[in-house]
């Protein structure tokens, strides 16, 4: 989008005006119906950006009350931000939970760097406290330690009664309910366990422990997902999944947002829902995207200061983003439904990105010119997550400590640790707040009461404005399993007109009709018939809907729905197109093959279509299939590499070297170059691999002529480290990665010449 229209959608103060060549008039056009939406939807609401202070280049890092704490807190006119709990009823927060009656529960991780070295982290003394709101005001009234002596607790996921949580370093899962009413939980099950320890930094370990639209349970860095419908838990492998680290959220679609404070990566994985495997987009953020806009000077940055700080000492680029949340309420002006925000702690700022669709891509746009949603000049403001809260508002966690990075990134020697030192960041620890985000025009909502209601006084909620709602009453609903309420979930997927006009305000019935699908789904009770019809529903979304509920049955081979997908390759809606493109990948038929190509020649000029129809084709790649039976329980990274190289092998390599790797036959009855199977340079000395394919390779080989192998060191280290591990794969031996691509080439960067096979010997 436009900046200038950008600065019109979100009125703020700024505007800049832009070249005629640069401006693309089918994105005016839609800027243009959006700021008319806004307008209309908004008329009553303000929405403008504050005047930015000065920057605070040197601040304190002395403690603040809460209420002082609050007082550092810019946000745009119309919005306040509001104190929930703090210390001493909570401290170390990291993630909060609710229950189908609000109460909220917080993973505490009490151990978490206490000092500068993070002494004791693994100390076994980590809570999730029970906190309740007695008087219905928004503010916690009582704090309950709910479970005691666990190990930097994680995730947490309410059910029913039962609280699903777990602990760093295992993939266990445990349920924990406390069956005497005293908020202490007294009953420990184990749903799913796995022996191997997770290793690793506990930066890098998973986080999330969604239960998505689809009723399964998705987590970060993990390639399977987890589904507990039927009273246990099942365990489903996903292909290539986004993989990210802390923080998870799903819209109302049920398309989940990944980030990557590791990777300095804020946002990906949103093109489409993860089960269909990671989609790499250019351009799915916006120029400029990356740069925050922090209000006070960022000294203990990972990676140094003169790399990670602008000119006048604030951050540069995302480096700690982490609990990211898609904003789906009902207390907040209409325009922020659908809004991703993005905590990032290094610059004590909260995101907020506007989700844009540009034919069928997902971009996502910085809702303020050079501006952040909130900013706030305390050093030891730490948001990690964000949340949709059963009132309607928008829910902040905040860690409020000095040091935020873990002990990995804080040793001696590394740059960060002196600044540290320096601010007495390492003093402080142990508080913690939780805040909500309210708009002054809009009453939050008071308490939910939706764990004593049946499974039919339920129902009506499917359809509430407040996803929160719609997404517990989902879950409810199905764990009750009580499928007298079948029926009428079919005559509310069924029907256009809702079974409960006038309930609610602003309903969107077409999300009603999709929660009312879904929770047959959960209740296994979806039929062809339902699903037939709901292909031809009015709204795009439903019949996007409907499509992936033939995921299943594609996979299991039948294909009776085919026809009636067919015909939805003309759908007048991209995204359905779309949608159609990406469940077509689960079908073994040529019929499926005939409508990817159908759906490829109709949008040979869209970019994310043509990408999803690719991949989808490789359902028919014999040899593909053969790898990933070849490479099944490797670890996700190994996945990644293997069958990135695969694709970069079938780009580049196979015209010398032939798909079987056994070398491409010349005229002359010889090999254009020679096989890579059982090769001593393939099964040998990584190094040696490596050498040749930075800088190529000239001379015979093993006695023979090919002619020169050209150097691919212009590709980068992913690239080539893909293409090796492909290759030694095939060898039946060790994988290469990125880290061992960079130290060779590190090592011979002024080398400008091929290597030839004396030189390679010689060189050990």
């Amino acid at each position: 989008m436009p900046t200038d229209l950008k600065s019109s959608l979100n009125r703020t103060k700024t505007k800049k005006r832009i070249p005629l060549k640069k401006l693309n008039f089918n994105k005016i056009l839609f800027g243009l119906a959006m700021t008319a939406f806004l307008a209309c939807a908004e008329k009553e609401y303000t929405d403008k950006i504050y005047e930015k202070p000065e920057i605070v280049r040197e601040a304190p890092s002395d403690y603040l009350s809460p209420e002082e704490s609050l007082e550092t807190f810019y946000l745009p006119e119309g919005y306040r931000i509001e104190l929930v709990a703090s210390e001493p009823m909570v401290k170390e927060p990291v993630a909060i939970a609710w229950d189908g009656d609000g109460k909220m529960y917080v993973a505490q991780m009490d151990t978490y760097m206490q000092d500068v070295d993070g002494t004791g982290t693994d100390e076994p003394i980590s809570q999730v406290k029970l906190l309740e709101d007695l008087d219905g005001d928004g503010k916690m009234d009582k704090s309950t330690v709910f479970i005691d002596s666990l190990l930097l607790p994680r995730m947490i996921l309410p059910l029913d009664d039962r609280v699903i949580v777990n602990e760093t370093y295992s993939y266990d899962l445990w349920s924990y309910r406390d069956t005497d009413g005293d908020g202490v939980a007294d009953e420990k099950i184990n749903l799913y366990s796995n022996p191997k320890r997770r290793g690793g930094n506990l930066e890098h370990q998973q986080s999330g422990l969604i239960w998505n639209l689809d009723n399964y349970i998705y987590m970060t860095t993990q390639n399977y997902r987890l589904r507990f419908t039927r009273g246990e838990m099942e365990i489903d492998t996903m292909e290539n999944p986004p993989g990210g680290q802390w923080g998870l959220t799903q819209d109302d679609m049920g398309v989940m947002y990944y980030s990557s404070a590791g990777g300095e990566n804020p946002a990906f994985g949103f093109q489409h829902p993860a089960v269909y495997g990671q989609l790499r987009v250019e351009g799915r953020l916006a120029e400029g995207f990356e740069i925050p806009y922090p209000i006070v000077g960022t000294p203990d940055v990972q990676g140094g200061t003169e790399r990670r700080l602008k000119e006048d000492g604030t951050l540069n680029h995302f480096t700690g983003v982490a609990g990211q949340a898609i904003f789906n309420g009902d207390a907040l002006p209409p325009s922020v439904k659908g809004d991703l925000f993005i905590p990032e702690p290094v610059g004590r700022l909260i995101r907020r990105a506007k989700v844009m669709n540009e034919d069928g891509k997902k971009v996502l746009y910085n809702a303020y010119d050079e501006a952040e949603f909130l900013a706030s000049t305390d050093l030891n403001f730490r948001p990690v997550q964000a949340q949709t809260g059963p009132d309607g508002c928008l829910y902040i966690v905040d860690m409020y400590r000095g040091i935020i990075q873990e002990s990995a990134w804080t040793r001696e020697g590394s740059k960060i640790r002196p600044h540290i030192l320096r601010k007495e960041l390492d003093k402080n620890f142990g508080r913690g707040r939780i805040y909500r985000i309210v708009h002054e025009q809009i009453e939050p909502s008071g308490k939910p009461n939706l764990l004593g209601k049946s499974a039919k006084q339920l129902l009506k909620y499917l359809g509430h404005p407040n996803g929160w709602y719609r997404n517990t009453a989902q879950k409810l609903i199905i764990l009750k399993g009580d499928k007298s309420v079948v029926p009428k979930l079919k005559d509310m997927a069924e029907d256009n007109e809702p079974l409960w006009a006038g309930v609610f305000e602003d309903k969107d019935y077409a999300l009603e009709r999709i929660h009312a699908l879904w929770t047959l789904e959960g209740l296994d009770a979806m039929d062809n018939t339902l699903i037939e019809s709901k292909l031809k529903d009015e709204d795009p979304r439903v019949r996007i809907m409907a499509i992936r509920l033939t995921d299943q049955m594609l996979k299991d081979g039948d294909d009776g729905l085919l026809p009636a997908l067919g015909a939805l390759a003309s759908d007048p809606d991209l995204n359905v197109a779309n949608q159609l493109a990406l469940s077509l990948k689960f079908s073994k038929s040529s019929k499926a093959t005939e409508i990817l190509n159908e759906i490829a020649e109709r949008y040979v000029d869209n970019e994310l279509i043509t990408l999803v129809v690719q991949e989808s084709l490789k359902k028919d790649d014999s040899k593909l299939l053969a790898l990933k039976e070849k490479v099944k329980g490797v670890n996700r990274g190994e996945w990644n590499r293997i069958l990135s190289g695969y694709d970069y092998y079938k780009q580049v390599c196979v015209a010398c070297h032939g798909t079987d790797l056994k070398g491409t036959p010349a005229p002359n009855n010889t090999l254009i170059a020679p096989s890579l199977i059982g090769s001593p340079r393939v099964v040998g000395d990584k190094d040696d691999l490596i050498k040749i394919l930075l800088h190529g390779l000239n001379g015979p080989i093993d006695g023979k002529e090919y002619g020169i192998m050209l150097p691919m060191g212009d590709n980068d280290n992913g690239w080539i480290a893909s293409v090796l591990s492909y290759i030694r794969t095939m060898n039946d031996t060790t994988t290469v990665n990125g880290g061992e691509v960079r130290d060779v080439r590190e090592k011979y960067k002024d080398r400008d010449t091929y290597w030839t096979m004396d030189e390679l010997m010689a060189d050990k």
